[in-house]
């Protein structure tokens, strides 16, 4: 198993992580810009608006708030978690 390993595995993987997984992220990145015609260029105004917007009543939590419970449960896990 560790020929294997060793011998296959191994190199299949160094090379699908650096060079291939790079440019197929970076070209299905691009695909999804042309097709969703820069969508995240188009909104990012209205993103922010709507995040940064009050709410209308006094019903649960805003958006900015939701927001910012889910970003430092992501970077309060990653201190932890190393």
């Amino acid at each position: 198993m560790d020929y294997i390993q060793a011998n296959l595995i191994d190199p299949v993987s160094k090379v699908l992580y650096t060079y291939v997984l790079i440019y197929l992220l970076v070209a299905v990145g691009i695909y999804f810009t042309i097709r969703t015609r820069f969508i995240q260029i188009r909104y990012f105004g209205r993103m922010l608006r709507q995040v940064l917007h009050s709410r209308e009543n006094g019903d649960g939590i805003s958006s900015f708030q939701a927001f910012c419970i889910g970003l430092a449960s992501r970077v309060g896990t990653g201190n932890i978690a190393g």
